[in-house]
């Protein structure tokens, strides 16, 4: 039986029982735990640590694991039960915490999970801390702390602290989001999501009739493929429209990612998601724009619109949150629908991106097909391919010398500008695979730049 186990400066991530085994979850929890309360003594935060997760069935036993771990390294835990990654962010800046540790896998199945690790900001561990927590664990030098230092758990919900950290933002207005009376469809895959996204809804005004709830049974079984692509949005784009809505909102299972369908039941590129957040917050705040490698080149047109700039990144949360902080950003995202606003904190987050949404309908009084209608229209087609024993670095180079007489980057993978169009190649952080982005101006092309390029990697990969 294959086991999967990918340690790595994203974190802890693979198949339950199958290589993310109980005693792999102690050995990390442990040396995250070490390393958190060395650092609160050098820093002085709190000897806490945040705990939440997605609606996996293997969640409350992972929690209930890296709990018990972290207690016994002497740290006090706050479980935060069922909560999205962004809430588990700002819950860690609300208790001034040392770090926390969301339990989900993003997007992966349901058979997977993962270890998340956050600093006493809120953020993603960059590559330093990463790699010193996994320096503990290969060195087995996690501290375990005598009787009488165990620390206590106690449990706490805070997406009411986060729902009301959106409401309170100056430039959201739930009085005018309810005179709209939005019709609104929601696909939870079965996950945090169904939960929070309803509540947040509530809050900003739409009625709860108008709430249409798909998949929003936190059980953990997903309903299908737990990312936002269309392939895996049917049930939801044929809702909205049968429904007759307003849009339709989608989410992965930690509800950092969000994607969009709009009236009539047409999906919206979760690429577009982050485009229409600056197109609405360059409205209120100037400043320049960070976003990652493979991200449409839709924001910098909508950038130039609003006479501002926009910065590009390796792709991870945490190398565009580094960015942003470096050039002072207002905004920033991932093109797969991750919306970054440092008003509130420094993670990709699908509730504010809801807000921020539907703020911008109202302010410019059209439906989603409308605003979809003015923004620059590409197609960006994502694939992936495994590629064997072959390292991933290896077999990017043979491309990187086969394209060399173009305009390329190899900032984070292998990234090929043409005159009408570019791809970008680039392991995986958390899968096993390679990447491949394509986007130009029609489908077609498109899909011939993806297909084109996942055939060259696997013959680069050949044995």
């Amino acid at each position: 039986m294959t086991r999967t186990l990918i340690a790595s400066i994203s974190g802890i991530r693979g198949i339950f029982g199958r290589g993310l085994d109980p005693e792999v979850i102690v050995r990390f929890s442990a040396a995250f735990g070490t390393w958190c309360r060395r650092r609160s003594e050098a820093i002085g935060s709190r000897r806490l640590i945040i705990i939440g997760r997605d609606a996996r069935v293997t969640g409350e036993i992972c929690a209930d694991l890296v709990s018990a771990t972290l207690r016994s390294s002497g740290l006090d835990v706050v479980n935060a039960g069922l909560a999205t990654t962004p809430t588990v962010e700002m819950a860690v800046l609300a208790e001034g915490a040392a770090g926390g540790v969301v339990l989900s896998a993003s997007h992966n199945p349901e058979e997977w999970n993962a270890l998340k690790l956050l600093n006493e900001k809120g953020e993603f561990l960059s590559a330093e801390e990463g790699g010193e927590v996994l320096a503990i664990a290969e060195r087995g030098e996690a501290e375990t702390v005598a009787f009488d230092g165990i620390g206590h758990e106690r449990g706490h919900d805070f997406l009411a602290y986060h729902i009301d950290k959106i409401v309170g933002l100056d430039f959201i207005d739930p009085e005018t989001i309810a005179r709209r009376r939005f019709r609104i469809v929601v696909d939870g895959v079965n996950s945090v999501g169904g939960v929070a996204i309803p509540a947040l809804l509530e809050r900003l005004g739409v009625e709860g009739e108008d709430i249409i709830k798909l998949n929003c049974e936190p059980t953990g079984r997903f309903s299908h493929p737990a990312e936002p692509l269309p392939q895996n949005l049917t049930a939801l784009t044929e809702e909205v429209a049968r429904q007759e809505a307003d849009l339709g909102i989608a989410v992965d299972p930690d509800a950092d990612r969000l994607a969009l369908v709009a009236d009539g039941g047409e999906y919206v590129s979760e690429e577009l998601t982050q485009v229409i957040a600056a197109d609405f917050l360059w409205r209120f705040r100037k400043g320049p724009f960070v976003t990652n490698l493979s991200s449409s080149r839709a924001i910098d047109d909508v950038a130039r619109q609003h006479g501002q700039k926009v910065f590009r990144s390796a792709v991870g949360e945490i190398n565009v949150v580094k960015k942003m902080q470096e050039v002072g950003a207002v905004l920033g995202g991932e093109g797969n629908g991750g919306v970054i606003l440092p008003d509130l904190h420094y993670g990709r987050d699908a509730l504010v991106g809801v807000a921020l949404v539907l703020q911008h309908l109202v302010n410019e009084d059209v439906q989603l097909s409308e605003l979809k209608a003015r923004l620059p229209s590409y197609t960006i087609r994502k694939a992936k391919t495994a590629i064997g024993e072959k390292d991933p670095d290896d077999v990017l180079a043979v491309l990187a010398a086969r394209y060399s007489d173009h305009d390329i980057d190899t900032t984070d993978g292998l990234k090929i500008h043409f005159e009408d169009a570019w791809v970008h190649l680039r392991k995986s952080n958390t899968e096993p695979i390679v990447r491949v982005y394509a986007e130009a101006p029609s489908n077609e092309r498109a899909n011939e730049l993806a297909h084109r390029f996942t055939s060259e990697l696997a013959e680069a990969a050949a044995p």
